[in-house]
């Protein structure tokens, strides 16, 4: 939930992939590699019930909505690569 609190309306939006890093290591750090997992089980629980709610919401179909997430992501890895 700290992480949470920390990115939650953060801007930029691109500061937010470096706060991440800096809680994961603050977490790894304070409660080894089982906090980590602990970490990585509640993000992504609470990431899958956001994706199926905005898929619901949107009316599109889940599979299309993570499409779109990759994509954006690939982007970000891209626009990396250019600079």
């Amino acid at each position: 939930m700290d992480l949470l609190r920390r990115v939650a309306g953060l801007y930029p939006a691109e500061a937010v992939p470096a706060e991440a890093l800096k809680v994961a290591d603050e977490v790894l750090e304070k409660y080894g590699t089982d906090g980590l997992r602990l970490l990585v089980l509640g993000l992504t629980s609470r990431a899958a019930v956001a994706i199926e709610s905005e898929a619901h919401a949107s009316g599109r179909p889940l599979e299309s909505l993570l499409d779109e997430m990759e994509l954006i992501r690939l982007e970000a890895i891209n626009g990396d690569d250019e600079d």
